[in-house]
């Protein structure tokens, strides 16, 4: 599934807590890209840049940290 189709599928959900809900579900399950969720993310208004740079450099530090054991 691309962010097309995500977003085809979207404009059936009212509820914009539930629209975020099913598209973190679809990346969590596999179906859509990271690109995908955070393009669709940044367009609905639920993320912003300078929270996304802090997320990405958490999960960096993360892995770091992870394959560093």
């Amino acid at each position: 599934m691309n962010a097309g189709d995500m977003r085809w599928l979207l404009q059936t959900i009212e509820d914009p807590e539930t629209a975020e809900r099913f598209v973190v579900a679809q990346y969590e399950r596999g179906r859509i890209s990271y690109h995908a969720m955070a393009e669709i993310a940044r367009e609905r208004g639920w993320i912003n840049r300078s929270a996304n740079e802090v997320l990405l450099t958490a999960t960096r530090r993360s892995t770091e940290y992870a394959t560093a054991q």
